[in-house]
Protein backbone atom coordinates (compact mmCIF):
# COMPACT_ATOMS: atom_id res chain seq x y z
CA UNK A 1 0.00 0.00 0.00
CA UNK A 2 3.11 2.32 0.81
CA UNK A 3 3.83 1.87 -2.86
CA UNK A 4 0.29 2.90 -4.15
CA UNK A 5 0.15 5.75 -2.17
CA UNK A 6 3.81 6.79 -3.13
CA UNK A 7 2.45 6.25 -7.23
CA UNK A 8 -0.55 8.73 -6.12
CA UNK A 9 1.44 11.28 -4.50
CA UNK A 10 3.78 11.90 -7.72
CA UNK A 11 1.07 11.46 -9.92
CA UNK A 12 -1.05 14.30 -8.03
CA UNK A 13 2.37 16.86 -8.16
CA UNK A 14 2.51 15.88 -12.20
CA UNK A 15 -1.62 16.65 -12.43
CA UNK A 16 -0.86 20.10 -10.43
CA UNK A 17 2.16 20.85 -12.78
CA UNK A 18 -0.72 20.26 -16.15
CA UNK A 19 -3.35 22.37 -14.12
CA UNK A 20 -0.88 24.98 -13.58
CA UNK A 21 -0.35 24.95 -17.63
CA UNK A 22 -4.08 24.98 -17.46
CA UNK A 23 -4.30 28.18 -15.84
CA UNK A 24 -1.87 30.16 -17.91
CA UNK A 25 -4.18 28.89 -21.16
CA UNK A 26 -7.18 30.75 -19.10
CA UNK A 27 -5.09 33.44 -18.16
CA UNK A 28 -3.72 34.20 -21.92
CA UNK A 29 -7.63 33.84 -22.53
CA UNK A 30 -8.50 36.90 -20.51
CA UNK A 31 -6.53 39.38 -21.80
CA UNK A 32 -7.91 37.92 -25.39
CA UNK A 33 -10.93 37.84 -25.10
CA UNK A 34 -12.80 41.05 -25.68
CA UNK A 35 -16.08 41.13 -23.79
CA UNK A 36 -17.02 39.40 -20.53
CA UNK A 37 -19.62 37.63 -22.38
CA UNK A 38 -17.05 35.57 -24.64
CA UNK A 39 -15.42 33.90 -21.34
CA UNK A 40 -18.38 31.50 -20.80
CA UNK A 41 -19.44 29.44 -24.12
CA UNK A 42 -21.46 26.44 -23.91
CA UNK A 43 -20.80 25.66 -27.30
CA UNK A 44 -17.07 25.19 -26.12
CA UNK A 45 -17.51 23.32 -23.04
CA UNK A 46 -19.52 20.16 -24.90
CA UNK A 47 -16.79 20.51 -27.46
CA UNK A 48 -14.00 19.91 -24.66
CA UNK A 49 -16.03 17.77 -22.95
CA UNK A 50 -16.67 15.59 -25.88
CA UNK A 51 -12.95 15.31 -27.46
CA UNK A 52 -11.97 14.59 -23.38
CA UNK A 53 -14.97 11.37 -23.79
CA UNK A 54 -12.77 10.02 -26.54
CA UNK A 55 -9.74 10.62 -25.34
CA UNK A 56 -11.20 8.89 -22.54
CA UNK A 57 -12.04 5.66 -24.25
CA UNK A 58 -8.85 5.38 -26.31
CA UNK A 59 -6.96 5.44 -23.39
CA UNK A 60 -9.03 3.32 -21.05
CA UNK A 61 -10.53 6.33 -18.71
CA UNK A 62 -14.11 5.77 -17.05
CA UNK A 63 -16.11 7.84 -18.41
CA UNK A 64 -18.17 8.21 -15.35
CA UNK A 65 -14.74 9.62 -14.17
CA UNK A 66 -13.89 11.63 -16.77
CA UNK A 67 -16.85 13.76 -17.32
CA UNK A 68 -17.59 14.91 -14.30
CA UNK A 69 -13.45 16.08 -13.76
CA UNK A 70 -13.73 17.33 -16.73
CA UNK A 71 -16.99 19.60 -16.25
CA UNK A 72 -16.44 20.66 -12.41
CA UNK A 73 -12.73 21.45 -14.12
CA UNK A 74 -13.75 23.82 -16.61
CA UNK A 75 -16.82 25.05 -14.26
CA UNK A 76 -13.35 26.10 -11.96
CA UNK A 77 -11.62 27.45 -14.85
CA UNK A 78 -14.36 29.60 -16.32
CA UNK A 79 -14.56 31.48 -12.84
CA UNK A 80 -10.89 31.80 -12.83
CA UNK A 81 -11.02 33.55 -16.18
CA UNK A 82 -14.14 35.50 -15.65
CA UNK A 83 -11.82 36.80 -12.08
CA UNK A 84 -9.09 37.36 -14.75
CA UNK A 85 -11.13 39.16 -17.24
CA UNK A 86 -12.24 41.56 -14.21
CA UNK A 87 -8.50 42.32 -13.03
CA UNK A 88 -7.41 43.16 -16.04
CA UNK A 89 -9.85 45.61 -17.33
CA UNK A 90 -10.45 46.87 -13.58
Amino acid sequence: MIEVREGVDALDRELVSLLVKRQAYMSAAARIKGSREAVYDAERIEDVVSKVLVEAARAGLSAEIAEPVWRELITQCIAFEFKKFDEIRG
